[in-house]
């Protein structure tokens, strides 16, 4: 009410002021007197009616349970778009944990290593009674200087300058000695920031058309045209050993530095036809070393293997020289042995070790024993049930073909899971 009555009092004001040229003025001001009366006016309406709803409140309160009342908060919060996004890195190195069925997180699943080496051996290189000083016997030289020198008392490559660049040593390097299904293996020290290179053609006896024909390795990453990338968490593989592995399947290339998959084209550009290793700006300063070569030719997969011959020969389980310490790089293969006993719950496999001839017979036998062993614990490890499983070995004894070649020496070393 007493908004009321100021506005009919400025209203009566503007009634008996005299109409003069200034007219105009005066109606827009009354106007305004008129826009501020009813505002003011609607304010006080919303007060009293908020009162109103206070009091209803504070009664709703009285009647409402304590579970009523958390029901009604939770309605409040869960709004739709409320969920948050959240990357979980649980489990193994390997692989990212899969996907939960939560409101409240989104989870990344991601296998970022399932390199899977050949299983027949084309060229192999571990540099087993090399000269220190003399040229690498198994590689032919494009150009440069590299020579064989022994590093943390391990013999390897070592690229010292000119543009070095080496090639396997083969016969009829002319010829794309390829197959559609290759992978490549080789461990990688890097004491500088500069890019070692992977070409696939053979830079001295082949001619490709792609100039991005290949792969560039630095410190933190990887790239072959269109792909690049880089270690997670800002990794770097700068004065370390890093396993470089390198999967191509019908035109499809992947490339990993240790368990992390960094290349994954679907389409490459140029048809591989063979190998050659580059180091552009290596010198007395900056070097580069590699060992532990392996080029071999890929097979079916697992479960069909399995099927067909009643085993699977793998001779991607590799172990530290001498003993049974899984490597690192042996988890591609044993995640895709897992995947398959998991898929299949009543296959039961016997798990059997074997050596190539190297050392003593005795020795040999224990060898492939325990390391049989160890791949039995990282199963149970994984999930596979104890009862499905058994080892054994049988040191140098089986061998698949001759141990007069490092080819030959390296088929021989494999670990073999035989149906039960």
């Amino acid at each position: 009410m007493k908004t009321r009555t100021i506005f009919t009092l400025l209203v009566a004001v503007l009634l008996i002021t005299p109409f003069d040229a200034s007219c105009q003025v005066k109606l827009n001001l009354k106007k305004k007197i008129s826009k501020e009366a009813n505002k003011r006016a609607n304010k006080k309406a919303d007060e009293t009616v908020n009162k109103g709803f206070d009091g209803l409140e504070k009664g709703i309160e009285g009647v409402l349970t304590e579970e009523d009342s958390v029901a009604v908060e939770k309605e409040q919060v869960e709004e739709p778009g409320a969920a948050t996004e959240q990357i979980a890195g649980t489990g193994n190195a390997e692989n990212a944990t899969g996907p939960t069925d939560t409101k409240d997180a989104l989870t990344l699943a991601w296998s970022r290593y399932d390199f899977v080496p050949g299983d027949k051996i084309i060229f192999e290189d571990n540099l087993t009674g090399e000269e220190n000083g003399e040229f690498p016997s198994r590689w032919d030289l494009v150009q440069g200087t590299v020579e064989n020198a022994q590093f943390g008392g391990d013999n390897i490559v070592m690229f010292r300058g000119g543009s070095p660049t080496i090639i396997p040593y083969l016969k009829n390097p002319e010829i794309d000695y390829l197959p559609e299904v290759f992978t490549i293996e080789f461990d990688l020290y890097m004491n500088n920031h500069n890019t070692f290179h992977v070409f696939f053609y053979d830079r001295k006896n082949q001619r490709v058309s792609s100039e991005y024909a290949n792969l560039g390795i630095y410190y933190k990453g990887m790239n072959l045209s269109p792909a690049s990338s880089t270690l997670p968490n800002n990794g770097s593989i700068e004065n370390q050993w890093a396993h470089i592995a390198i999967a191509c399947t019908n035109g499809k290339m992947k490339a990993y530095i240790n368990e992390t998959r960094l290349i994954n084209i679907p389409h490459l550009a140029f048809d591989p036809m063979g190998v050659s290793l580059h180091a552009y700006h290596a010198s007395d300063h900056n070097q580069f070393f590699i060992k532990n070569f392996r080029l071999a030719e890929g097979g079916v997969k697992y479960y069909d293997r399995f099927l067909q011959d009643g085993k699977i020969v793998s001779n991607g389980i590799r172990f530290d020289v001498g003993k049974a310490t899984l490597r690192p790089e042996s988890m591609g293969v044993l995640n895709e042995i897992y995947k398959m006993l998991n898929e299949h719950p009543e296959v039961a496999v016997s798990i059997e070790g074997h050596t190539d001839s190297d050392g003593d017979n005795n020795l040999n036998q224990k060898l492939s024993e325990d390391r049989a062993g160890t791949v039995l614990k990282q199963l149970v490890s994984m999930g596979i049930s104890a009862d499905r499983l058994s080892s054994k070995g049988f040191g140098e004894n089986k061998p698949v073909t001759s141990n007069d070649t490092p080819e030959g020496k390296a088929s021989n070393r494999r670990v073999e899971f035989v149906k039960l």
